[in-house]
């Protein structure tokens, strides 16, 4: 069993926001795979459905960013999930718009739902695919930023970077997680 997991938060006002480009890619790949992610489990909406002969849970914590390591815990607890097949989607702001990053280890980057992750994990060590936001260039500060729309200017690179994160997860379901890194970074 795979399991995919994308950091956003709960509500209309953060749909379209920088920090819910994870829930973007879940939702994305829901359509792909026609898996209907409704279920309201471990404080998250989760979905399940086969790709190939895989065995495939789609996830969104329900419990805003912050705390996304508790849905995470608690979805690993009760379908006896084991951490090293999930991918964990979210933005990165260091990292530029339209352009993916995948890691298997880290620290949290300044990023509070992988701190709370770790916290959680407790460990670094997890995989994961990180989406280009970009930082702001006008002082904005960051948590306004995160929270503010992509500008149209950046929308076609968006969906072709969620196009591409997609694809990296769709490949990473079949093959080990360092091919996938090296076929998607760079």
């Amino acid at each position: 069993m795979k399991w995919i997991v994308g950091l956003g938060n709960p509500g209309p006002q953060y749909a379209d926001t920088r920090h819910n480009i994870g829930f973007k890619v879940v939702d994305a790949l829901a359509e792909r795979w026609d898996i209907k992610v409704t279920q309201a489990k471990c404080r998250a909406l989760i979905g399940d459905g086969r790709v190939g002969s895989e065995k495939v849970w789609l996830v969104k914590p329900m419990t805003y960013m912050n705390l996304s390591g508790e849905s995470m815990k608690a979805f690993m607890k009760y379908f006896d999930a084991k951490l090293e097949d999930v991918i964990v989607v979210y933005d990165d702001m260091d990292t530029e718009t339209g352009k993916i990053r995948l890691r298997y280890q880290g620290g949290p980057g300044g990023h509070n739902g992988i701190k709370s992750i770790i916290q959680h994990m407790g460990t670094q060590s997890f995989n994961r695919i990180r989406m280009g936001v970009s930082r702001p260039t006008n002082g904005m500060v960051i948590a306004d930023y995160v929270l503010s729309n992509f500008p149209k200017s950046e929308r076609e690179a968006v969906l072709a970077m969620t196009e591409r994160a997609c694809d990296a997860a769709e490949h990473a379901l079949v093959h080990p997680f360092d091919d996938t890194m090296g076929k998607f970074n760079g």
